[in-house]
């Protein structure tokens, strides 16, 4: 339909080629600078704002015009995040929920892609792989892989408003995606709130004059203890009759010194077995805090992201302060400018050692949280016109850059132990719930007022794994809503929050038994490992592939405006899925079986890791083969394309945003006595009614 015709016809009165005067249905009535297709209204011909909507022009979502007239020039301000009042009522979601605002959305995103790994992995593995070399991988797969997938989810989630399930009415077929994302998730909420309850035993541990860590006088501790505190009286000379018998001691004992913070992880706080299938008794202590980090779990999501969208103001943005502070401490400190170089001096032949880059990419991929579902669950409570590309951009960037400020907080103070106790920085340097538990709360009674230090080192962690624990369990509560989909369980959304809490902390008793630790590392490396990386993979395939990466594309020209620009519409379609499949292989390449320091995993216990990680990916064929077998056709062929096409109900939630290929049949109304059908993607038949009472449709190329 050609401008002046397309202009006639949302002024709701035209003539036909027989001189007729016809009343014509309005062929769109999208929220105000809507990028997307004409479509017949459930409003339409009632002239309301006719001056405005013959003023405004909808760009096609046939994939040939598309191509043909390129991307749409800007119509409203809603392209750069911004939507006029009256649009944002439109936009609100009120069965289902949204955010109170966009600072919310983004400040959750932050709280749960900024988690643990970015204080106790990353800094490590820039150390391990070429100190500041390893910066120039890591943002090259921050730019080609990280930014690009994490915009793929937001915009996935806020398209169809839809959990990890309900996006995949984009393709049947793969639904088992979406439940092996919340396998995943389902595996990583039951370990993560664990690790937080010990990160609230030692915070309220640390509340006390003499950090119970700072010496070796204690019950637990062994005569092979050797603590820092101890060596300083030593060499201050507190005790000159024993002086020469004690120093040799502790040379002796200098290359496998046991620290007092290591014995009181070890022998107190977890009471350690010897094997992972010792589980001996439940340590009473975690277990009681692991009851208190449910609890706070499920007061923050009472009300879902109503309630949550609210405690991120402070649980996103305190840690950063808390870091701030510690920094500062840090640098003022003797030797802490050496351990920042440790950190930061590249070593640049490394940077050509495949698993520098390997790291990089497997560091980027995990620390956004790509795969796990809760970017897409986040996403989905957007309105549906919010600006998904700047988010994605601003988030991606601010979760790499707090990874790099956390490693110059940790190697300012891992420095200045290492020249207390003059040694290389490499000797006391750590990662995972070693730096977390052992070395760094060692480092910290080496201040003064270090308990003060302790308490806000672990709130910090305590904030940093809630953010993370919150999406998490949003995801799981989520999908269930969203799959079952009626009024009542809606209702009743905070009994299955509460079901899902109590759930995962029956679920982490075991956790906080003797063998607690064992079980819960066997779960961090194989839960969420190589079965992210397939997940992601065939997720990406899906959509680019299946679906057809222009429609995809003309998705976002519809929900945002604008296409997604050349460089992500290149990356998703072939730099990702190629990193990925990367990262996959590396996995396979670079595995070893686990250990807990000097500890062997016995075989029974690897393969029941494996098992976790393929739980989660045989969903995905299971599902898929229970699809085709319900799906109608009468060959194999037929039946695979009828269950990978979309479901009808695919598309925006809101009937007002299913315009173009997503309008709705909407039955007539009693006025006009017409039947409004949906439009077809190569041709539109708009009814018009004649003034003589005859119907006819008028064609329309789109």
């Amino acid at each position: 339909m050609g401008t002046g015709r397309r202009g006639r016809a949302r002024g709701g009165v035209g003539r036909a080629s027989g001189g007729d005067e016809v009343k014509v249905i309005d062929a769109a009535q999208p929220a105000v600078g809507e990028a997307g297709d004409a479509s017949v209204s459930p409003g339409a011909g009632r002239g309301v704002n006719e001056r405005q909507r013959h003023a405004r022009s909808a760009p096609s979502a046939h994939p040939g015009m598309a191509a043909a007239h390129g991307p749409v020039a800007p119509s409203s301000p809603e392209q750069n995040g911004a939507v006029p009042s009256e649009a944002t009522k439109k936009d609100q979601n009120l069965k289902r929920g949204n955010w109170g605002n966009q600072i919310e959305f983004v400040l959750t995103s932050v709280g749960y892609a900024v988690g643990l790994g970015n204080v106790w992995r990353f800094p490590y593995l820039c150390y391990r792989n070429g100190g500041g070399a390893f910066m120039f991988p890591y943002f090259i797969m921050l730019i080609f892989c990280g930014i690009p997938l994490f915009f793929m989810e937001l915009s996935f989630g806020q398209f169809a408003s839809q959990g990890c399930l309900g996006v995949w009415r984009i393709s049947p077929m793969f639904k088992g995606v979406g439940y092996g994302m919340m396998v995943v998730s389902t595996y990583i909420g039951i370990y993560y709130n664990v690790v937080i309850c010990i990160a609230f035993y030692y915070f309220f541990s640390s509340m006390t004059h003499v950090l119970p860590w700072a010496y070796c006088n204690n019950p637990w501790n062994t005569p092979d203890c050797t603590g820092v505190l101890d060596a300083s009286n030593l060499t201050n000379g507190s005790r000159p009759a024993t002086l020469p018998s004690n120093l040799s001691h502790l040379l002796n004992h200098s290359l496998q010194r046991t620290s007092p913070s290591e014995e009181y992880w070890r022998r107190y706080v977890l009471k350690l077995s010897d094997d992972i299938g010792n589980f001996g008794e439940v340590r009473m202590p975690l277990l009681g805090c692991l009851g208190v980090s449910w609890v706070v779990v499920f007061l923050c999501l009472i009300r879902g992201v109503k309630s949550s969208g609210k405690v991120v103001y402070f649980t996103a943005t305190f840690p950063y302060v808390v870091l701030t502070i510690l920094f500062v401490r840090g640098v003022t400190l003797e030797g802490a400018f050496t351990g920042i170089m440790y950190y930061l001096t590249p070593q640049w032949d490394k940077i050509l050692e495949a698993k520098v880059w390997g790291d990089a990419a497997s560091q980027i991929f995990y620390s956004l949280g790509c795969a796990w579902g809760g970017l897409i669950t986040m996403a989905s409570y957007n309105k549906f016109h919010n600006n998904c590309y700047r988010d994605s951009i601003i988030i991606s960037i601010t979760n790499c850059a707090t990874s790099v400020y956390a490693g110059f907080v940790i190697f300012s103070i891992l420095g200045f132990m290492a020249n207390h106790l003059g040694v290389d920085v490499s000797r006391v340097a750590d990662h995972g719930p070693g730096l977390a538990f052992v070395a760094y709360p060692e480092a910290l009674t080496l201040l003064p007022i270090s308990p003060l230090w302790s308490l806000l080192f672990f709130f910090m962690l305590i904030l940093l794994g809630l953010g993370t624990q919150f999406c998490l369990l949003e995801t799981l509560v989520t999908a269930i809503v969203d799959e079952v989909g009626n009024e009542w369980i809606l209702k009743k959304k905070t009994y299955v929050t509460l079901g899902v809490a109590v759930a995962g902390f029956l679920l982490g008793i075991p956790l906080t038994s003797q063998a607690g630790i064992y079980w819960l590392l066997l779960m961090d490396n194989y839960a969420a490992s190589f079965s992210l990386v397939v997940i992601s993979c065939i997720m990406c395939v899906s959509i680019m592939y299946i679906y057809g990466h222009r429609n995809y594309f003309q998705d976002i020209q519809m929900m945002l405006g604008f296409p997604p620009p050349l460089f992500f519409q290149i990356c998703w379609r072939f730099v990702s899925p190629a990193i990925i499949f990367f990262i996959l292989i590396f996995t396979v390449i670079q595995y070893q079986p686990i250990t807990y320091n000097h500890y062997q995993y016995p075989g029974w216990a690897v393969a029941i890791g494996f098992l976790m990680a393929l739980s989660s990916v045989i969903c995905i064929p299971l599902y898929a083969l229970f699809q085709l077998g319900r799906t109608d056709g009468d060959t194999l062929l037929q039946r695979l394309k009828n269950a990978t096409k979309p479901s009808r109900d695919w598309g925006p939630a809101l009937l007002e945003h299913r315009t173009g290929r997503y309008a709705p049949t909407i039955p007539a109304s009693p006025e006009d006595g017409l039947e409004v059908q949906p439009l077809h993607p190569d041709k539109a038949q708009i009814p018009m009614v004649g003034s003589n009472g005859s119907s006819r449709l008028q064609d329309s190329r789109i």
